[in-house]
């Protein structure tokens, strides 16, 4: 790996020189836009609506338009003049509880490797904060933009996860959150039953994109030739009657799925199954009951 930035973790008084890398390696595969007709590369040129004249990389500026359309062009020396106090720095604000931090505000996550001079205090912290169950909230400036980010422990690693600001996360504004949805205690029982039936321990090397890898094998035919045969489209599932009836079914496909516990779990899923079709059973045979009372006494 190659190191992408330079600086230093900074908490209190003390400073632990850190090399930064990416922690991640996108498998995406890259595409070229061509012209259909002959395989030829489509080039893009960077032109001036003005003065309809090729623009080289080294005369381009960023530019704001205001609201009457006209744009204020900012430089390289504006940027650089702008105060970044964490330009070289990882300045740790405080250490707070993992389970206070958002998932929805992480973005990108970034190894720190620590410099020569640095190891033994890097060590000193990584231990440390490992130890206490908490991350570190810090500030941090990468590629002209300051960030919040953590900084936890994986693997023996410091890992540092840029994150949003506040006001960069939406709000959830839909309309069903209005809705006074109710829900049935047995839909309920079923759902966590199914919750239940389908947990185990999280390990991602037990999924493959089947996606990434049918595309890598249409290249490999395109390349060598070979005719593309399409896959064998799925069996349909016949839609459940109601919600109650699709979590009984999906507890019972999950039993099946799973080949060490089906034989362990079956009896006590079916036999809650069984009973709340008993009781729906009774109370159905209840209401037809009242209604032929009522109407004998009127």
């Amino acid at each position: 790996m190659r190191s992408i930035w330079k600086g230093a973790i900074s908490f209190g008084l003390v400073t632990i020189p850190v090399k930064l890398y990416s922690a991640t390696e996108p498998k995406e595969v890259a595409f070229h836009q061509v012209h259909r007709k002959d395989g030829g590369r489509v080039r893009f040129k960077r032109v001036c609506t003005k003065c309809g004249q090729g623009v080289p990389y080294s005369d381009i500026a960023k530019g704001y338009e205001l609201s009457s359309g006209e744009i204020v062009v900012l430089t390289d020396e504006d940027f650089a003049n702008l105060p970044l106090s964490t330009s070289r720095r990882i300045e740790v604000l405080l250490f707070a509880p993992m389970e206070q931090v958002d998932p929805i505000y992480f973005d990108r996550p970034y190894y720190l490797e620590p410099e020569a001079q640095g190891t033994k205090p890097y060590v000193l912290l990584r231990d440390t904060l490992e130890n206490s169950g908490k991350v570190a909230v810090a500030k941090v400036a990468l590629r002209q933009r300051e960030s919040l980010a953590t900084l936890r422990v994986r693997e023996g690693v410091f890992v540092l996860e840029t994150m949003l600001w506040p006001d960069e996360v939406r709000k959830p504004d839909f309309k069903f959150l209005e809705e006074d949805v109710e829900v049935r205690p047995q839909e309920l029982q079923m759902a966590s039953s199914l919750i239940e039936t389908m947990g185990g321990d999280f390990d991602p090397t037990q999924y493959e994109d089947a996606y990434h890898e049918a595309l890598q094998q249409l290249i490999e035919a395109k390349i060598e030739g070979k005719e593309i045969v399409a896959p064998e489209p799925e069996p349909e599932v016949p839609a459940a009657a109601g919600l109650l009836s699709a979590l009984r079914a999906s507890v019972e496909a999950a039993k099946q799925g799973r080949s060490g516990d089906a034989a362990k779990g079956d009896g006590g899923a079916k036999e809650t199954a069984e009973t709340e079709e008993n009781r729906e059973a009774e109370q159905r045979k209840g209401a037809k009951a009242k209604t032929a009372r009522t109407r004998k006494s009127a």
